[in-house]
């Protein structure tokens, strides 16, 4: 089969224009990045915000492997599939980062036949959001550092300066800078941190934020660094809203594009789900409710970061009810997890997959505590047996989930039409009861519990002096009240990346927890999270050209 670059740069796009006029959007609602791209006009989302919402769908995964599950090109499947069933979807989906493309795992547009279009557009430039988010969060930099330099008003300790650079890019020898070298115009020398854009926090207030005026009230509350007193200083105390709100004013707009069957797709916002929230924003979740009768929409990584903050941060602030589930898992990855090796999962192995199955178990138990239907989509590969499709439909099927394969790679809509038929008589049987796992307002020790034992399986938390010196302050400064943002590996139920399947027996350990006042949640981290990666030994970067004729090769 053609690569996804491939198939992409062959599809048959039609007009933006069309794609939005099947939303009921017109032609002066959108702004125009081209043919096939397109910003919501803040006029359109205010035309159609009193129109009832439509069904909410969270796609999301077991604990991502090498062996790949696919929650993107499900999500994208999905839509189409629902489409081609005479349902009016629309998918709502993060934008990609420029540090995994270039790094280890290239484009993030879906795959296959489920792709969203035009890929190589998404995966690089898009709009310019992240572009924006760079650099409002760089001029608060900026005005923060000159603002100790022309007289500092504020008593700023630079000791103690929380405020970090960002860059869209995998660059880790930016992890530890020292800033201010040179003559005394070149300000003062101190030391100084940069993290990736998708883990700014001006990426989950913009994410997160209802509109401009809650955009201003969000970045306003960033605490930037503190006094020599020890209290907060904010973006609003050094100036810094009103520039920065000008840098974001078009990025706060949805961006409308399509799949490689015309389903519309809202691609806006994109916080990674192991540093930061991991959801795309709200605004775009809520105007595709306007716009659909079922909106399908994913959370990044695993269920037990995305998922979780899916739930308990952005529904919760939102007020968003989601009405189902949908839990995507390989039969490779779950071999994965079991302890075969990459190169032998194309082998049969059902004592593998019944070992590795266990994580797929604990996943489920834990999207039903939120309250929702959980449908089980197995993504599908040539090299699956029958006997290991039946045991993991038999297993799901016992524990009272949903279950359906998914050939939506390789046959696009059509791959997902079980998938969608089985989602279509959960949603018209609406037994979703949806809840949060925890009180808001317990004490932070506590909610850091409630998530380890109860999503992650430990037997509790152990706090470094420093991280439990940072929460009573925290609880002091009046922080204490806030959801939980939970950095921790990807890969692992627990905090420790080796340890696959269903760990028991654990403790999680959280070293360092911060403030992000404007996104509205306390970030926690813990093991040896980096909230600035780094480049693999043969990132992806190599293999990406661009020939005499412009056409873009390698992305993916």
């Amino acid at each position: 089969m053609k690569s996804d670059i491939e198939i992409a740069q062959e599809a048959k796009l039609i007009p933006i224009t069309e794609v939005a006029a099947a939303l009921d959007v017109t032609e002066d609602e959108l702004e125009l990045y081209g043919k096939y791209k397109a910003k919501l006009s803040d006029e359109c989302v205010r035309r159609i915000s009193d129109r009832p919402d439509g069904r909410l769908v969270l796609v999301t995964a077991i604990n991502p492997t090498p062996a790949g599950e696919g929650k993107t090109t499900t999500t994208v499947g999905l839509g189409q599939a629902l489409g081609r069933m005479g349902k009016k979807a629309v998918i709502a989906l993060r934008e990609p980062s420029l540090g995994p493309c270039f790094g280890i795992k290239g484009g993030a547009a879906g795959g296959g036949m489920s792709q969203v279009v035009p890929m190589e557009d998404l995966n690089l430039h898009f709009t310019g959001d992240f572009h924006a988010i760079t650099s409002a969060n760089n001029l608060c930099a900026a005005l923060l550092d000159n603002h100790v330099q022309q007289g500092n008003e504020l008593r700023i300790d630079t000791r103690n300066v929380v405020w970090k650079r960002c860059l869209d890019m995998n660059d880790r020898v930016l992890r530890n800078v020292v800033v201010g070298m040179g003559s005394k115009t070149d300000g003062f020398v101190r030391e100084d941190h940069f993290v990736i854009t998708v883990a700014s926090e001006i990426m989950a207030v913009l994410c997160l934020a209802e509109d401009m005026a809650d955009l201003k009230k969000r970045l306003g509350r960033m605490v930037v660094a503190y006094d020599l007193d020890g209290n907060p200083v904010t973006a609003k105390d050094i100036g810094a809203v009103g520039s920065m709100a000008a840098l974001l004013k078009d990025a706060l707009k949805p961006n409308l594009v399509q799949t490689l069957e015309h389903t519309p797709a809202i691609v806006h916002g994109g916080p990674f789900a192991n540093i930061a929230h991991g959801c795309n924003s709200v605004r775009a979740t809520r105007t595709a409710l306007k716009m659909a009768d079922i909106v399908v929409t994913e959370a990044g990584f695993g269920a037990d970061l995305g998922a979780e903050k899916f739930f308990d941060v952005k529904c919760r602030q939102a007020g968003l009810k989601p009405d189902a589930a949908i839990l995507v898992a390989t039969v490779r990855a779950l071999k994965y997890n079991g302890g075969v090796p990459v190169a032998e999962l194309g082998a049969e192995n059902l004592d593998a997959l019944k070992s590795g199955i266990s994580n797929l178990d604990k996943h489920m138990e834990n999207l039903r505590k939120y309250g929702v239907p959980v449908i089980v989509a197995l993504n599908v590969f040539s090299t699956d047996t029958e006997a290991e499709t039946g045991y993991v439909r038999e297993f799901v099927e016992s524990r009272g989930c949903d279950f359906a394969l998914s050939t939506v790679w390789e046959k696009g809509g059509e791959g997902g039409l079980e998938l969608a038929d089985k989602l279509v008589h959960v949603l018209e049987d609406g037994k979703s009861d949806f809840h949060v796992l925890y009180d808001e307002n317990d004490t932070i020790e506590n909610k850091i519990g409630t998530i380890a034992t109860q999503i992650y399986g430990a037997d509790g938390a152990e706090f470094t002096p420093a991280a439990l010196k940072q929460m009573k302050s925290l609880e002091k400064l009046g922080f204490g009240n806030l959801p939980i943002c939970m950095a921790k590996t990807q890969y692992s139920l627990s905090d420790d990346a080796s340890r696959l399947g269903r760990p028991e027996g654990f403790r999680i350990n959280v070293r360092e927890m911060y403030v992000s006042a404007g996104a509205g949640f306390v970030v926690v981290l813990t093991g040896s999270v980096m909230t600035m990666p780094g480049l693999p030994k043969s990132p992806a970067a190599y293999r990406i050209d661009v020939d005499d004729d412009g056409r873009i090769t390698g992305l993916f």
